[in-house]
């Protein structure tokens, strides 16, 4: 089913336009996702790099409904029933990547409420390792994706897996900390957001392996099959 989907980006599809938007979704959405690690590590934000991530955070969800407006009326015209599977994964897809760039849009808002930089420590630091694995990710999902490599998938979906187990201990560390609220709720907020970034990711790069009843899903008995 993969292979139906990817064959929309080939440029005599009259489909490709959407695997065009959907190149961009991804590209967008992960320019934002660095711009806003930027701006929360940083502690400050100029208007001009603001208002960079709100006019992307436009730009994919204009992404999405163009894709979801395509795909329906696709479906709509004789003869497309066989589309029904690749138009669905596609349709889960799109959703995915519009909601990493809601999450890169809240964490580049996390400034507002922080009073003190981060603690220059070890819990900062971690999480500017989880940020790092996110990020590494996140650059490499398009050409995974589009090339249907199942064997770095799956370890991407391997790596993805840790470093949600690592955010969610994170928290833990943080919640027993002796921060001031204001830097607590900064950094709980920033490991959840990076957690949730992380596994939208984890999302697309599923379709590379799962099929499409079990997108978002990472059986972790199934992955070590796929490993082996």
């Amino acid at each position: 089913m993969l292979s139906e989907l990817l064959s929309i980006f080939r440029a005599d599809n009259p489909l490709h336009t959407m695997g065009e938007n959907f190149a961009d979704m991804l590209k967008i959405a992960c320019r934002m996702t660095l711009s806003a690690g930027e701006i929360y590590f940083g502690g400050k934000a100029s208007a001009e790099e603001r208002t960079a991530i709100y006019d992307d955070d436009v730009r994919v969800n204009k992404l999405e409904r163009s894709i979801r407006k395509k795909v329906v009326a696709h479906l709509s015209m004789e003869g497309t029933s066989a589309d029904v599977p690749y138009s669905l994964l596609l349709m889960s897809l799109v959703k995915d990547v519009e909601r990493i760039g809601d999450y890169a849009k809240n964490l580049s808002e996390v400034i507002d409420i922080r009073s003190a930089p981060l603690p220059d420590d070890e819990i900062t630091q971690e999480l500017q390792e989880l940020r790092h694995h996110v990020e590494a990710s996140f650059r490499v999902t398009f050409d995974v994706f589009a090339s249907s490599d199942r064997e770095r998938a799956t370890q991407m979906i391997q790596q993805g897996r840790d470093v949600a187990h690592r955010c969610e201990a994170l928290v833990g560390r943080i919640s027993r900390s002796s921060y001031d609220p204001s830097v607590t709720t900064a950094l709980v907020l920033g490991t959840r957001y990076y957690k949730r970034i992380g596994g939208h990711v984890l999302n697309v790069l599923s379709s590379v392996v799962m099929p499409l009843h079990k997108v978002d899903y990472y059986d972790e008995d199934e992955i070590q099959k796929l490993s082996s």
